[in-house]
């Protein structure tokens, strides 16, 4: 899973970035036109414990990738300029986080003039929905020529969606926001369409405005009013001075501060319920590890993500929920319980399942 966090030009998206991938840049080797990306173990309390239950070779946590996308820039009048750079490196994100500056910071002028969360939120949505109208527009020419010429029975399965979308972004209405099934979604996937993409947004605050965290939260959720759009506070400069300490000094410094939860494991759990993600495990004297597949995939598809071959030959899986494994203590005192089972490939996999996949 990629995610890509963009924001206007000092909205802090690049302190946020440094600040949950730990990779902290020279400012001086920052350019404009590169974008930066790093690989994200996925925290999870219940693969530290069967790592110290079965002392594994090794342990490897889900991942998230990061881009820090770069390419906004600063048009005559002063205002932000969506530039084609910019939205073509957006299009290859499976989720976007938007950096919404609310600090402010006499030395570091908003590109617009002023600090307006709201404004910035929408100016976002707006061009993502613009650049989605121009693609769908051109393409229902197309399909509709090419329809009259061949009757094309894919083209036609195509029309009805462009046109269902065509019809909500004139109605500037993200396409995240309205019903879409697999089918649908697989259409359009082709298209790399931009306001179909889940949405995070993030508030930075500074450490003045602590205190006021969940009303600037419920003021944008309220605005947004989006199915899949989520909004989220951290702060910035605070958060990144504790991502370069010691975690024993982090959680000291959390707490002076009222913070109860790092922006890194804030955004990561926002991220999962928005993209309908979970985890199942797998664990041994090899290896314990977490792998990460949607909600409502069975057990022959979660055995996919491990390999190919245990999807193409899989036998049964065998199953007990991470908590029933804990009261039990093995898998053998599992067993006797009743806890641990055989299920077929359709069974739904459920979040921190311990799984072992039979194949042939």
């Amino acid at each position: 899973m990629q995610i890509g966090i963009v924001g206007l030009p000092y909205s802090g998206k690049t302190t946020l970035f440094q600040t949950i991938t730990k990779s902290f840049i020279d400012p001086e080797t920052v350019t404009k036109s590169e974008s930066h990306q790093a690989v994200v173990k996925v925290p999870d309390e219940r693969l530290i414990k069967l790592t110290e239950i079965f002392n594994p070779k090794k342990t490897v946590n889900a991942v998230i990738e990061f881009v820090d996308v770069v390419g906004l820039q600063k048009g005559d009048q002063g205002s932000t300029q969506f530039t084609t750079n910019f939205l073509a490196k957006v299009k290859t994100n499976d989720a976007l986080l938007q950096v919404v500056r609310l600090f402010e910071d006499e030395s570091v002028a908003h590109p617009d003039g002023s600090v307006d969360m709201l404004r910035d939120i929408v100016s976002f949505e707006t061009e993502f929905i613009l650049s989605d109208m121009a693609i769908v527009e051109n393409r229902l020419e197309k399909i509709k020529k090419q329809i009259l010429k061949n009757q094309d029975e894919l083209l036609k399965r195509e029309l009805p969606v462009l046109e269902k979308c065509y019809d909500a972004l004139q109605n500037e209405k993200a396409l995240r926001d309205i019903q879409l099934n697999k089918d649908e979604l697989k259409i359009l996937k082709t298209y790399q369409l931009l306001s179909v993409k889940p949405m995070l947004i993030a508030l930075n605050l500074d450490e003045n405005q602590i205190a006021k965290k969940d009303e600037f939260v419920k003021k944008a959720q309220e605005a947004i009013k989006g199915q899949n759009t989520k909004v989220l506070a951290f702060f910035g400069k605070v958060e990144k001075e504790m991502a370069e300490l010691a975690d024993e000094d982090a959680e000291v410094f959390m707490a002076e501060y009222g913070i109860k939860e790092s922006a890194l494991n804030n955004i990561i759990k926002e991220s999962y319920a928005l993209l309908g993600l979970h985890s199942f495990l797998t664990a041994g004297e090899d290896e314990c590890r977490a792998w990460t597949i949607r909600k409502g995939e069975n057990a022959q598809e979660a055995a996919g993500e491990i390999h190919t071959d245990f999807f193409n030959k899989f036998i049964r899986a065998e199953v007990v929920g991470y908590e029933d494994f804990l009261t039990a203590g093995t898998f053998a005192k599992a067993k006797e319980k009743g806890t641990w089972r055989l299920e077929g490939k359709e069974y739904i996999v459920k979040d921190g399942d311990i799984i072992s996949i039979r194949h042939s």
